[in-house]
């Protein structure tokens, strides 16, 4: 994207627009005692108007503002991402009709008891997001089984998908193969096994302090009768096969390819459905994704246009006009990382954003590079994991077939409030070394 280098509030005004929009009519409507009350007004008609706004009050041609937006729209996380919303949804909808996911949640059920399934899925979530660097791939693998284990066991399905999405979420911020570690230690130009280390000690801490809550209070509502869950191993074999592939460190759209190709022999040989029908539920899974597809290119031109207008910028001088010491140079980098999530929507390109800007306040306030780097990757990924527009909660969300809304999960995301409170905690009492 083009980074202008302007600061302007009013850059800022359309995104703004579209989050009072899209969370007030929410906020509204579930106030009101509306069924699936953040589902009523689609996200991409929301961020509309806002997009329409940006035209009209920024400075410039249109045909200037097509080519900015059209350039956000088209850049390549945005695309990448889109294509892998298609290929989940793909995957997602051949296995279930396959009898993939209700094979798959009984053998759960069977070997797991419900109040272990939260911290589990934590685990689990976890260890393939560390593995693969891949928060969104965590989640594409193990929303479809979360969902059904969550409706099948009693256990609250916000509650775990929030333990969910923590998992992802550490592993995303963790692992040495992220796009947000590689981000964040190349604009501090630091070692990555120097950020891990010193990331480590603040994110092992929450994630132990998370599991020992999510135990305590992963209690069903109701304990579900004993009963005996019949499953098939072959039908849960395409979940395990995207799994191993995705933590061995296969590329993503090689592994859903793959996953799609393996749950629709299962489905033929099983007579689930016919070599055309196995086409449509391909097709089927493609449209599912069409709203959170709109929505993501949609944000992409947007985020584009408010960068580029100087709202960015605007948010990165008042953080910088607050910074008075080393602890507040600190919590400064993390808050402006956090703040440009918010705005952009994408973990790595808030840091990217933001790391030679952290990299000058580290150098002035003689901030250890290493701690900058892990702020950095640190809140970025609080943020992103949080907001309710991002590729993270709108996939996870997706498969709750409108169920679940964000601010049903949002409160419930302990780790990443653990975690913040954490880091913190950290920039007060650790000195750096």
């Amino acid at each position: 994207m083009n980074i202008k280098e302007k600061s302007s509030f009013l850059g800022l005004v359309p995104f703004l627009i579209f989050i009072g929009i899209y969370l007030g009519s929410g906020i509204i409507l579930d106030s009101l005692g509306v069924e699936l009350a953040f589902y009523q007004l689609p996200a991409p008609v929301a961020i509309f108007p806002a997009i329409i706004i940006a035209f009209l009050i920024f400075k410039g041609s249109i045909k200037e503002k097509f080519e900015t937006f059209l350039e956000g729209c088209g850049h390549q996380d945005i695309i990448t991402m889109c294509i892998i919303y298609l290929l989940a949804g793909a995957f997602a909808t051949v296995s279930k009709t396959m009898g993939g996911v209700d094979s798959t949640v009984n053998l759960g059920l069977t070997f797991i008891p419900p109040n272990y399934i939260a911290p589990g899925l934590f685990l689990i979530a976890g260890f393939i997001s560390t593995a693969t660097g891949t928060s969104v791939g965590s989640i594409v693998s193990l929303a479809p089984i979360a969902v059904g284990l969550a409706e099948k066991s009693g256990v609250s399905m916000p509650f775990v998908l929030a333990a969910l999405m923590g998992g992802a979420m550490f592993g995303d911020n963790l692992s040495i193969v992220s796009d947000t570690t590689i981000a964040a230690t190349k604009t501090q130009g630091v070692d990555m096994k120097d950020k891990f280390k010193e990331n480590v000690k603040i994110a092992a801490p929450a994630a132990i302090l998370t599991l020992i809550l999510l135990i305590i209070f992963g209690n069903p509502d109701s304990i579900p009768a004993i009963t005996e869950y019949n499953y098939n191993l072959i039908k849960v074999l395409p979940y395990i096969f995207v799994l191993i592939l995705a933590v061995a460190g296969i590329n993503v759209f090689v592994v859903l390819t793959a996953g799609i190709a393996i749950s629709g022999a299962i489905g033929l040989y099983y007579g689930s459905f016919s070599l055309l029908g196995y086409s449509k539920e391909i097709y089927n899974g493609f449209t599912g994704m069409t709203e959170i597809f709109l929505l993501s290119l949609l944000t992409g031109g947007l985020a584009a246009l408010v960068t580029k207008a100087g709202g960015v910028e605007w948010i990165i001088g008042v953080i910088q006009k607050n910074i008075k010491g080393k602890r507040s140079a600190e919590v400064g980098i993390g808050v402006l990382v956090a703040l440009t999530d918010v705005a952009v929507a994408n973990n790595t390109v808030a840091i990217i954003i933001n790391g030679p800007i952290a990299k000058k306040i580290a150098k002035k306030y003689d901030v250890c590079p290493k701690r900058s780097a892990a702020i950095l990757d640190i809140f970025s990924c609080i943020a992103q994991g949080a907001i309710p527009y991002g590729a993270q909660m709108l996939i996870l969300l997706s498969f709750t077939q409108g169920k679940i809304s964000p601010l049903q999960v949002i409160p419930l995301l302990w780790y990443q409030m653990i975690l913040a409170l954490f880091t913190i905690l950290y920039i007060i009492y650790k000195k750096n070394d």
